[in-house]
Formats: structure tokens, C-alpha cells, sequence
């Protein structure tokens, strides 16, 4: 046996469990999983074309987490949000990310700049289309975000803003698939143009406005909708 194989540790279920965990990290973070849906290893596997192992090991983790919620029979959920604890997180958001676009609005690169101009206008186009594609919107959206937040060059901001997605993920698109008014009125698409120009004009003041602007129109429906639950 050669000396690499010798000292080569078994790292296939452990590298497939990570990619489980992303993925579904991923559907949460985007919305594709919706508050009060219930997983099982079988419905997972089948998703994600694995194993169940993996798909345990991912899911106990996100459990872990308290990304996802037991359930009796050994299945789990996404949590419930209510609008008390939305209204919360809206806050906390506020404060970084609205800290995230400040600071990448000083240290954004031409690179950066121009990568969240294109996301833009491609968010733009399928809003204003006729019967625009809304897992394409939720995907864009949240690549724009991210894009801008990764500019601020902070690697811990960062992952705290994603925590947040985490939580809030499952609800923040919830009305959009149901045909909310943020389609025909489009108010993302308005404050995504101010965010990217401020970004462009170095304006951190301006960029914090839009963002906060963002996540107040968006807050505003959902919390008038039916995808919370509480006062």
C-alpha cells in the first residue's frame, strides 16, 4: 500500500453529509422550504438523489442549530415563524445588514460592482415580465443580496447576516408565490436601483437607506399576510 493511501482517512459520507447540509442550508436560505414543512430521511434522500446517512447527519445538525424543529415521530419541520419573533429579526437585520452594505459601499471593487450591476438588471428584467418567474426573482434576490454583503469584506458580518437568512428564509418570499403585490408593484426592484447606485456613487449613507427601504416593503406585506402566525 503506498504511503498516501496509508495515511488517506475516509472523508466520502463525511464530504456528502457537508454537501447535504449546504444544499439544504441553501433551500432555506432562498425560501424554497416553506414555514411548517414537514422532512423526512426518505422525502430528502429522494430530493437530493443520496442516501439516507447523509441526510440524517444533515438534518441532526441543522436541528442542532435550531434551523429545523423535531417532531414526535422522529420527522422534522421547518419552524413556524411568528410575527412577533419576525418582527425581531427584521430588526437585527437592520443593524447588519444595513453595517454590510455601508461598508461595502466603500470597499466594493469594479469586479464586485459590476457582478451586483448584472444581478440587478437580470432581477429587474424578470420582475417587469409578463408573469415574471418567481423561483427565479427569489434566487436573484438573494444572489444580489449576497453579493453586495460579501463586498463588506467581513467574513463574521457575513456569516451572522446568513444565520439570519436562515430564520427568515422560509417567509420572506412566502406571499410571492401567491401572487403578492410586491410583483405588480415592485418596490425590490426600486430599492435594489437605489442600493446598486449608491454602491456605484460610494454613497454609504444612501446604500443603507435602500437596503433598510428593501427589507421595510418586503416586512410590510408579510407581515399583513398569512404566513406568520401571532399578533
Amino acid at each position: 500500500m503506498s504511503t498516501f493511501l496509508a495515511q488517506a482517512r475516509p472523508i466520502d459520507r463525511e464530504s456528502l453529509s457537508r454537501r447535504v447540509y449546504r444544499d439544504l442550508r441553501d433551500m432555506l436560505i432562498s425560501g424554497q422550504l416553506q414555514p411548517g414543512e414537514r422532512l423526512t430521511l426518505d422525502g430528502v434522500a429522494k430530493a437530493l438523489g443520496t442516501s439516507h446517512m447523509p441526510v440524517r447527519e444533515a438534518m441532526r445538525q441543522l436541528a442542532a442549530e435550531r434551523v429545523l424543529e423535531a417532531l414526535p415521530n422522529r420527522a422534522l419541520r421547518v419552524p413556524v415563524m411568528t410575527r412577533a419573533r419576525f418582527r425581531e429579526l427584521l430588526s437585527v437585520r437592520k443593524m447588519l445588514e444595513g453595517r454590510a452594505v455601508e461598508q461595502a459601499a466603500v470597499l466594493i471593487d469594479e469586479a464586485q460592482l459590476r457582478h451586483a450591476e448584472g444581478l440587478n438588471a437580470d432581477f429587474r428584467a424578470v420582475i417587469h415580465s409578463t408573469g415574471p418567474d418567481v423561483a427565479a426573482l427569489i434566487r436573484l434576490n438573494q444572489q444580489l443580496h449576497f453579493a453586495v454583503y460579501a463586498a463588506c469584506g467581513n467574513q463574521v458580518v457575513l456569516e451572522l447576516i446568513e444565520s439570519l437568512w436562515l430564520q427568515v428564509g422560509p417567509v420572506i418570499n412566502l406571499d410571492l408565490r401567491s401572487g403578492s403585490r410586491r410583483l405588480s408593484d415592485a418596490p425590490a426592484a426600486r430599492c435594489h436601483d437605489r442600493l446598486v447606485a449608491a454602491l456605484r456613487q460610494r454613497d454609504p449613507v444612501a446604500a443603507r437607506c435602500a437596503l433598510e427601504d428593501d427589507l421595510d416593503s418586503a416586512a410590510q406585506v408579510i407581515l399583513a399576510g398569512d404566513g406568520l402566525v401571532g399578533p
